[in-house]
Order: C-alpha cells, then sequence, then structure tokens
C-alpha cells in the first residue's frame, strides 16, 4: 500500500486548522498510519529541506518551519502521493483551486499550510526522516471493503 507524507505548517497549526486538514484527508478515504505534534529542529528541517539548500529562500524555509509547532502524518491508500496533492492544491495559494486546502484557506506561497510528498520516493525519503518504523501504525480501517471495488 502507497504511503506519503504530510506536515501541517505552523501557520496552519498556529490558525486552527489542524482538524480540517485531517478531516479532508479522512473524507477522501485515507487511513492515518502516523501522527504527531512536533517542534522542529534547525537540523531536521535543512535535512527535509536539503534539495532547496543551495537556493535563496533556503534559510527563510529553515527559519519558517521552526518557528512553531508542525503536525507531521503519514497517510496511506492507493494512489496516495497524488490524491493528496489533488487535496492540497497548488503550491501557490493564489492560483491553487477551490476546495483544496490551500484554495480555501493558503494565503500566500510562503503561507500555504500544507507540505505533502510529491512522488513515491520523495514520500518514502521523508517518512523515514520524520517517523521511525515503530512510530507508524499498521490498521485496517472498517470502512474499507466500503471503498474498494
Amino acid at each position: 500500500m502507497e504511503r506519503t507524507f504530510l506536515m501541517i505548517k505552523p501557520d496552519g497549526v498556529q490558525r486552527g486548522l489542524v482538524g480540517e486538514v485531517i478531516r479532508r484527508f479522512e473524507a477522501k478515504g485515507f487511513t492515518l498510519v502516523g501522527l504527531k505534534l512536533m517542534s522542529v529542529s534547525k537540523e531536521l528541517a535543512e535535512q527535509h529541506y536539503d534539495v532547496h539548500r543551495d537556493k535563496p529562500f533556503f534559510k527563510g524555509l529553515v527559519d519558517f518551519i521552526t518557528s512553531s509547532p508542525v503536525v507531521a502524518m503519514v497517510w496511506e491508500g492507493d494512489g496516495v502521493v497524488a490524491g493528496a496533492r489533488t487535496v492540497i492544491g497548488a503550491t501557490n495559494p493564489l492560483t491553487a483551486d477551490p476546495g483544496t486546502i490551500r484554495g480555501d484557506f493558503g494565503l500566500n506561497i510562503g503561507r500555504n499550510l500544507i507540505h505533502g510528498s510529491d512522488a513515491v520516493e520523495t514520500a518514502n525519503r521523508e517518512i523515514n526522516l520524520w517517523f521511525s518504523e515503530s512510530e507508524l501504525v499498521n490498521w485496517t480501517p472498517a470502512m474499507k471493503p466500503w471503498l474498494e471495488e
């Protein structure tokens, strides 16, 4: 079963949108298998955003993600990486479709509430970076048979 990493960023936590964000992924039929509220260390933030290390906005990303708690999550489901990206919406909330998390709640590209892995390979790297295997729960929701063909 495919898994993805999602993170409600400091702006989403500070604005009290954690429940709303989680509700949308549950309503989509994905299964939550890992969840934690945490303060992000500078080291973890730098590892997470390593792909942007040489870009001028790298320091700003690290400073923002370490400024307040985040909610780190792992979700599971068929096509969950692409499905989650659809629920999240475009990176820039100004161009994100209404009905997506960023389209409904995002303010600007720097305050877009949520991070979601962009590919299965990225998801695997991010899940291993943010969670240990013992922090993930393997379980089957009772509704699963209702969601399958």
